[in-house]
């Protein structure tokens, strides 16, 4: 027997499958909580009842596959590790391009002489001193490096050079912009470089967590993770390279939606804790977004499935619209749900919930609190972030306890912000839960939360809601708007409709033709595709979806492990790029750096080899048997004077195939 087993860690969730290969079936299914900051205590959960479901021997486990949305969620809510960027050849315009300046959000940039030219000529030194000099200067906040130097791509020695130094002088992990991707375009590498960075810490203590409960259940199976595309790396290219896991989960989904629903031609809807992501299936795949991964604010160089990701999710936090009206916005930022947080901490959330309620006028933490995920105090705090830490160094307090005056207000949302810190308030999840949709956690709790929410004064002056069950639909209704924009804008962009597809998806037009108008005007407008939903909510929201939009939604009943499913019925594909370029004289990238070859075939063929030995290597130590090879060759001329010139060819070398059945 051959058994497969696939986990998931979400920002809510950690899912854990088990397939029979042979017979392609799922036998088992389990869900556990994601556990921080210990993520070993939720994916043993998970592992360890799908195990028991399904009556496996560790010894018939051949394959592990793991995917996960803790990266995506990181990138959305702008968490991750602090950083400091090594700029090479780089002016302050560069640092001010590609939304570079705003992902640093204050991290240290330090930028150096050298870089190189488009033919990968050096057209400066490189000055090693003043960094050697710089990384003296930086504490110990900084949990890795990245590195970008001009025009890498085509001559990666700056950046190794910098790379040997940072290594040898603080022994910290280190991300070289040239390796995440070939592509021109230096600001917007240097941007996938820092991000990567960023999740380094986060992407390795998830992998290890896993790696750890298996040895301890003797499960010596191959560890593969889900990559941004779909395909599987082996974990230590993902601990490496922790940016190619962005989009992992909903990549993983996708693959899970296909084998769960059979449909080929579809969209794909997954509405997990933090996010909702959306994706147009046709013929059975997804496309890959040409331009790089889209996530919250940042546009990446990381090839991955064309995906709109939306911070709307279960557990996303309510808003009350300032205004007359007194609406609702749901996200993007995720908190814990009251009725959860009762479930964790009862003798605190009860009480501090009864008292809030017997208050003529509410208090202005409207029965929020705060959650430390940290097993000690961490170091390198400001004077009002360690006064915040030290209040909640006994564990969660309410919101008006952790924060005592206005100015430790941004300390806390720093705390948030690099995830040490949570934020437990009202959520669709404990809306759904006082509607009866969910019964998970504490029902009770999501009341007393929802009759103290309902009580705020709008700019009306007018109650937000007459009791809980009032603001629970306001609030579902809400998620129900905001998921129907989300699959428009998908729809619009799709169709290439010119304009903006969120201004195109909330037309007035458009919603008259959904709400079928009837006037001198006939309007009618659909969805013309079937709309698959997936995510442990799915079931309780997804139906109103649907009658919205006027599509048939398909709501499978192993929905809500999607992406454990899909984390292993995917393949590894490895895909290598290089550059041939006319620059006095013809010039190939090789991964060593430039060559300069007597004409235009040789330099082909000698790219293409070295592309193929290291696609082909790096697919092997992935675990594929025997790869299949594909090239694909893009190559550009002009005529000059009657005559074609060679201008440039990229080449792309893809070395694909399952990963084979063997442990070890």
């Amino acid at each position: 027997m051959a058994f497969l087993l696939g986990v998931d860690t979400g920002g809510t969730y950690t899912d854990a499958v088990v397939f029979d290969e042979l017979a392609d079936q799922v036998v088992a299914t389990a869900k556990a909580l994601t556990t921080r900051p210990d993520l070993s205590l939720g994916i043993a959960a998970a592992i360890d009842a799908a195990l028991a479901e399904a009556n496996v021997p560790p010894a018939e486990i051949v394959m592990v596959s793991l995917s996960t949305t803790l990266a995506t969620n990181a990138l959305v809510e702008g968490q991750g590790g602090q950083v400091a960027l090594i700029a090479v050849g780089f002016d302050d315009a560069d640092v001010q391009r590609s939304g570079l300046n705003e992902a640093m959000g204050g991290d240290t940039v330090i930028r150096l002489k050298g870089g190189h030219d488009h033919a990968g000529v050096e057209v400066a030194e490189l000055d090693l001193s003043s960094l050697r000099k710089a990384l003296t200067q930086i504490g110990d906040d900084v949990s890795g490096f990245a590195v970008a130097a001009s025009f890498a791509t085509r001559n990666p020695a700056h950046e190794k050079a910098v790379r040997g130094l940072i290594r040898e002088l603080t022994g910290k992990p280190v991300t070289c912009s040239h390796e995440l991707s070939q592509a021109l375009g230096g600001p917007k590498r240097a941007l996938t470089a820092v991000l990567n960075a960023r999740l380094i810490g986060m992407i390795d203590r998830l992998i290890t967590a896993c790696e750890d409960h298996l040895k301890l259940r003797e499960i010596t199976a191959r560890l593969m993770v889900v990559r941004g595309d779909g395909a599987l790396i082996s974990a230590q290219v993902a601990r490496e390279k922790p940016i190619e896991t962005i989009l992992s989960g909903p990549a993983a989904s996708v693959a899970g939606a296909c084998w769960l629903s059979g449909q080929t031609d579809a969209l794909v809807s997954d509405i997990g804790g933090t996010t909702t992501d959306v994706c147009l299936l046709r013929d059975g795949r997804p496309s890959i977004d040409p331009q790089g991964a889209q996530v919250g604010k940042f546009r990446t160089m990381v090839e991955a499935v064309a995906m709109r990701t939306t911070g709307l999710g279960g557990d996303s936090e309510v808003h009350l619209v300032e205004g007359l009206a007194g609406q609702l916005h749901l996200g993007p930022r995720r908190v814990m749900p009251i009725s959860l947080a009762a479930t964790l901490f009862p003798h605190l959330v009860h009480p501090a919930l009864d008292r809030a309620l017997v208050l003529e006028i509410p208090a202005p933490d409207g029965g929020q609190f705060v959650v430390p995920i940290w097993d000690s105090i961490p170091a390198g705090l400001d004077t009002r972030e360690a006064a915040v830490a030290e209040r909640l160094r006994n564990g969660p307090l309410r919101l008006g306890e952790a924060i005592q005056n206005r100015t430790e207000t941004p300390a806390l949302g720093r705390l948030v912000t690099r995830g040490l810190v949570m934020i437990a308030g009202v959520t669709p999840s404990d809306a759904a839960h006082v509607l009866g949709k969910l019964d998970s956690w504490d029902r009770s709790a999501a009341e007393k939360a929802l009759t103290l929410f309902a009580r705020r004064r709008t700019g009306g002056g007018r109650r937000v809601a007459d009791d809980s069950g009032a603001l629970a639909n306001m609030i579902v209704d809400q998620l129900t708007t905001q998921t129907v924009d989300c699959l428009l804008q998908t729809c619009f962009a799709e169709d290439g409709f010119a304009g903006d597809p969120a201004q195109l998806a909330r037309h007035p037009l458009v919603a008259a033709g959904f709400h079928q108008h009837r006037g001198l005007l006939q309007m009618n407008m659909s969805v013309g595709l079937p709309i698959i939903g997936l995510g442990a909510s799915a079931r309780a929201y997804y139906g109103a979806v649907g009658e919205r939009l006027g599509a048939k939604m398909e709501l499978p009943i192993n929905g809500k492990v999607a992406n454990a499913i899909g984390a292993v019925v995917g393949q590894v594909r490895m895909q290598l790029d290089g550059t041939v370029i006319n620059q006095d004289g013809i010039v190939a990238a090789l991964p060593d750096g430039p060559e300069r070859f007597a004409d235009v075939q040789t330099a082909l063929k000698a790219l293409e080899d070295a592309l193929t030995d290291a696609a082909t290597e790096k697919a092997i130590a992935a675990g594929v048997t025997v790869p299949r090879i594909s090239v694909t060759r893009d190559i550009k001329e002009a005529e000059v004077e009657g005559q074609m010139m060679f201008i440039e060819a990229n080449l792309r070398v893809t070395a694909s195939g399952r990963p084979r059945i063997a442990h070890g």
